[in-house]
């Protein structure tokens, strides 16, 4: 009987949601079971099978995946050393903004659950100036995929440009494009 209501909520849950939306939730939960290097700040011992068993001394360096990191990293148990977010946004920010009108610089499909990841754990000020720089760049995102798609198809050149949530963005605009041109011009 649990099993059937844990289908029954899940299912109305993803109904509830658009195909971006069920991707980045797949995407978020993908990258939060990456590991993360961390350095033991003291002693610990984690024994919960078969989810979890860590067993670290003060100054050990090991990878736990990103979810127990944070947890870790709240009690004050590990320093996580990851890569610099702030940078490789800014980096993402800055090849977009020196790109032509009609080309798009690559980012990496988890491009925006590692920005939400990251703005999740900055002070508000930080995150408001942030956010500032990010709408310019999801606009240029957007313009550049909306002129690609309505000319053609998605291509491999143009895929591995884009994030994940991107490309059935691309998709979505190519197909209901299409639909819009094959209504109006009659064609069958």
């Amino acid at each position: 009987m649990m099993k059937l209501l844990l289908n029954s909520d899940t299912n109305k849950l993803i109904q509830d949601l658009d195909d971006i939306s069920i991707l980045y939730v797949f995407s978020t939960l993908d990258y939060l079971l990456k590991d993360v290097r961390v350095i033991y700040l003291r002693d610990v011992e984690i024994p919960i099978p078969p989810f979890v068993s860590i067993d670290a001394k003060e100054g050990d360096m090991t990878s736990v995946p990103r979810w127990i990191s944070r947890i870790l990293s709240e009690e004050g148990l590990i320093e996580i050393h990851d890569e610099d977010h702030l940078s490789y946004i800014k980096r993402a920010l800055n090849r977009e903004r020196i790109s032509s009108n009609h080309v798009l610089s690559t980012i990496d499909p988890d491009f925006y659950v590692r920005v939400n990841n990251y703005l999740r754990n900055i002070d508000e000020k930080e995150r408001e100036s942030l956010i500032v720089s990010l709408n310019p760049f999801i606009v240029s995102r957007m313009q550049k995929i909306v002129k690609l798609s309505s000319s053609s198809p998605l291509v491999p050149e143009i895929e591995e440009k884009l994030s994940l949530e991107e490309k059935i963005l691309y998709e979505t605009f190519y197909e209901k494009t299409f639909n819009f041109k094959k209504l109006v011009l009659k064609l069958e």
